[in-house]
């Protein structure tokens, strides 16, 4: 997917104004990306394929019902997923990022923006927040047993959990059933074909 097409596909899917929205964020991760690692160096020259339209495909699987209830996102970095997210979307946003720097830089995002309403910054652990969330997203972060350990104080078994994983771990989904009771689907991501994204419902502890 080329830039072009990328920026196509946001305004097909969110609309003009979201596109327009999204440009001003892109726009300031560029910026501060010397300053610190917001994003790879490398991927910055595709940073619509490779980080906003990844992020937001996450929107589709959401649920239609979840469009006004809480999203949280772990470890949210640079802002990708939740940022772009929170951009598109009407519901209420949890941005957990643990690193004070980049914790700053969201919150910077968020008050530029116009979205202190709608967003929270925890620069914490996500153990540390405090959020009920309907949807849980968490982009390559923790294996899947800390990440539900961690965050499960966030959740109910009406949550759903979205989480891109690149390849899908077999053995790893095996041993997470030994500890947690789930319903599970994988999607393909639409950014790359050996990506995969989990998808998480019901989930509750052994």
């Amino acid at each position: 997917m080329t830039e072009d097409n990328a920026q196509a596909w946001v305004t097909d899917r969110f609309g003009a104004e979201a596109t327009e929205r999204l440009l001003a964020f892109v726009a300031m991760v560029v910026e501060e990306a010397p300053h610190q690692n917001l994003i790879a160096p490398s991927t910055i020259p595709t940073i619509w394929d490779r980080h906003v339209v990844d992020s937001l495909q996450l929107v589709a699987l959401a649920g239609a019902d979840t469009s006004a209830r809480r999203w949280l996102d772990i470890g949210t970095g640079g802002g990708f997923p939740g940022m772009v997210v929170a951009l598109v979307r009407e519901g209420p946003v949890d941005l957990v990022e643990p690193r004070r720097r980049r914790a700053d830089f969201l919150q910077l995002c968020v008050a530029r923006l116009g979205l202190g309403e709608q967003v929270r910054v925890h620069a914490s652990k996500v153990e540390n927040a405090t959020a009920d969330a309907a949807i849980i997203s968490a982009r390559a972060v923790a294996s899947l047993q800390n990440l539900l350990r961690g965050a499960a104080h966030c959740a109910t078994t009406e949550t759903r959990w979205l989480l891109p994983r690149g390849r899908l771990d077999e053995e790893e989904l095996a041993a997470l059933k030994q500890h947690w009771r789930f319903m599970f689907h994988v999607e393909q991501s639409v950014t790359n074909p050996e990506s995969s994204i989990v998808v998480l419902d019901r989930v509750s502890a052994r």
